[in-house]
């Protein structure tokens, strides 16, 4: 006769408890893993700290050893002399090379922290987009910076392919708070606002919202007063729509036109009188986007900053931007990538290598082996 007792199971344990075992050591295990390397890690900069420490205090305890315990530097031979003098120069020399070392290093962190804000607020463009051939650069005027005052960016929407082209008041790192407040609100607003005035509406809101929080952060001396730097900060905004059929649409907030590339003719697209930057004045109740013709197939669009404009040379002459264009248009089949090549490097040889303005160029040209059909077709706008 079998007894059974009450409450324990029989037969072989059930293959979920050992998966749960399983998952409970692996639950120890993991933390244990990460303690470790934080630790590693918190090692390895403490190690650093007292090696930028230690150093600096070795060669200052060699120059007072020898100052006070080496009969030759108590001598005042000639040869004592010069002896104690290449002591307390190589003394030095130590010293600035290792604070030399030290700025370098910090100097090489920044960038890698320019770096990754640039690749989050200035994301690199696809080269197409809804039917267009894209092509866009950003060049610093800060050489200590990798991101500037200039903001971009083009997103394929149900309206059509809206971009956005804007310069922040002032140049590098101190831009990069409104530049992300500027692109943040474009990126949601393209999707939910039916109309590019919406959209215009939306960056503005967002502008006084940011505006509002560096008044916060200013020191109490700045006041809120005309000479503070929040009341004189300013971005031009230049929106465009480039519907399914072709036609372009714009808003422009102080900002430079756009230039058409087309069959060897650089021609500047002004729609319309601009409206003055966000920021310092409000948006009329009224916002009708103007309408800049269409964008016929092998067209391109050449958006800029003024940076590109105003760069000067050594005799104080502005960049021909108009009379480059006009050359690049000039080469059969030309794309977006060599339209920027070639301003670009006009640009630095103008400026002898160092613009005074940060410099964003984008360039949007309508496929030219597209068919009137398919230039029609919605779909046909929306990569894959």
């Amino acid at each position: 006769m079998i007894r059974i007792k009450a409450g324990v199971p029989c037969g072989p344990r059930p293959r979920a408890r050992s998966g749960e075992a399983f998952r409970a050591v692996v639950a120890r295990r993991i933390p244990r893993d990460r303690m470790l390397r934080r630790r590693s890690r918190r090692d390895s900069r403490r190690f650093r700290r007292a090696l930028s420490m230690a150093l600096p205090t070795v060669w200052g305890t060699t120059a007072i050893t020898y100052k006070l315990a080496c009969p030759l530097a108590q001598q005042n031979g000639l040869g004592a002399r010069i002896v104690t003098s290449a002591v307390f120069f190589a003394v030095g020399t130590g010293l600035i090379l290792q604070v030399r070392h030290a700025l370098l290093r910090e100097l090489r962190q920044a960038r890698k922290v320019a770096g990754a804000a640039q690749s989050v607020l200035l994301r690199p463009l696809p080269s197409r987009i809804g039917g267009l051939n894209v092509a866009a650069a950003q060049l610093s005027a800060d050489r200590g910076a990798t991101v500037g005052g200039d903001l971009y960016e083009v997103i394929a929407t149900e309206h059509g392919v809206r971009v956005v082209m804007g310069d922040v008041r002032g140049h590098g790192l101190a831009a990069i708070g409104t530049v992300a407040a500027v692109l943040g609100s474009f990126r949601e607003a393209v999707h939910d606002e039916a109309e590019l005035a919406g959209v215009l509406q939306r960056l503005e809101r967002a502008m006084v919202r940011h505006l509002r929080e560096r008044a916060r952060a200013e020191p109490p001396s700045a006041g809120p007063g005309p000479d503070s730097l929040v009341a004189e900060e300013f971005v031009t905004v230049l929106l465009l729509e480039i519907r399914h059929d072709g036609e372009v649409y714009a808003l422009n907030c102080g900002h430079p036109w756009p230039y058409l590339l087309s069959d060897s003719r650089v021609e500047l697209l002004a729609c319309a009188e601009p409206l003055p930057p966000l920021g310092p004045f409000p948006l009329p109740a009224e916002l009708p986007s103007t309408s800049c013709g269409p964008l016929l197939p092998g067209e391109a669009l050449f958006l800029h900053t003024d940076g590109a404009e105003d760069a000067r040379d050594a005799r104080g002459r502005f960049f021909p931007l108009a009379a480059v264009l006009g050359e690049v248009v000039r080469i059969p089949a030309v794309s977006p990538q060599a339209v920027l090549k070639a301003v670009f490097a006009g640009l630095l040889r103008h400026a002898s290598g160092r613009p005074s303005d940060d410099v964003a160029l984008l360039v949007l040209q309508n496929d030219p082996h597209r068919t009137s059909t398919t230039a029609n077709h919605p779909m046909a706008h929306h990569v894959p």
